[in-house]
């Protein structure tokens, strides 16, 4: 395994390499993030990571201070999968260039995370984009946990038109279904045991509108059942059709249930 810090660097290492698959990262890697460098590897015959906590995508720098830093035992676990390259840059590697690309911000971007979360879509596409320009990756490989941001990164690309195709992963979950998050770090024992009764309230709720024993204006009900398991906060709890982004109107339609919530200052989002 290789760490470089120096984008020209990297961008010459990889120069006419062919089948490159990506996986950026902000590390605190966890098994969510093995998962995806499992799945580069079994599909790229070069494996490259990224770890760089872009400041662009936090609209507060107080949330950008204390985002966790594990750099140490990141690169001892990249290492261990056998990861050939780690692009490790400061932050005028990133930004110390033009992108040669757009960004392209889908109306997408403005729900879900979007209402919170003002300007932070547009930091992580840019982001991706300028790594992508830099590394030239094949396939990038994105988890569905975040899936707002899942789809974007993919919209961007295609609007660009991009030769990197988006390798949608599946979300990882520990024994108790609660999704592997680095923000699981900040958090508790109890308050993890908090989240796993969320989480599976959430997956109740919906195997019941599947068998049409609820509907879907029940959602304010379980909204208040969340609160009641000692949330600080629901940012949002919606239901959204996979394919359409939008409202399903019927049960039958794939859909999931998204949330994002804090549990103390923490903020968690998920989707099941």
């Amino acid at each position: 395994m290789e760490v470089i810090k120096n984008r020209s660097q990297i961008f010459n290492k990889l120069s006419g390499k062919k089948n490159i698959g990506f996986v950026p990262t902000m590390g605190a890697l966890h098994k969510g993030h093995v998962s995806l460098f499992k799945n580069a590897k079994k599909q790229s015959k070069i494996t490259v990571a990224s770890i760089f906590i872009n400041p662009k995508q936090f609209s507060k720098k107080q949330d950008y201070n204390k985002y966790p830093r594990r750099q140490v035992k990141d690169l001892s676990l990249l290492k261990k999968l056998k990861i050939d390259y780690v692009f490790l840059p400061h932050f005028n590697e990133v930004y110390g260039f033009k992108a040669n690309n757009k960004i392209y911000l889908d109306k997408f971007s403005s729900k879900l995370c979007g209402k919170f979360r003002p300007g932070h879509f547009k930091g992580v596409v840019d982001v991706v984009n300028r790594l992508i320009e830099i590394i030239k990756p094949h396939k990038i490989f994105l988890g569905e946990k975040d899936f707002q941001q899942l789809v974007l990164i993919k919209q961007h690309l295609k609007s660009i038109k991009s030769k990197t195709k988006v390798i949608s992963c599946n979300t990882i979950r520990d024994k108790f279904n609660l999704s592997f998050s680095s923000r699981n770090f900040y958090l508790s024992k109890k308050d993890l045991d908090k989240a796993r009764n969320i989480t599976n309230l959430i997956i109740k709720f919906k195997k019941r509108l599947k068998i049409n024993r609820a509907k879907f204006s029940d959602i304010e009900t379980l909204k208040k059942e969340i609160i009641k398991k000692g949330v600080k906060k629901v940012d949002y709890l919606e239901i959204l059709n996979l394919n359409t982004l939008k409202t399903p109107k019927k049960t039958v339609e794939k859909f999931n249930i998204f949330s994002a919530y804090y549990i103390n200052n923490v903020r968690l989002i998920d989707n099941v």
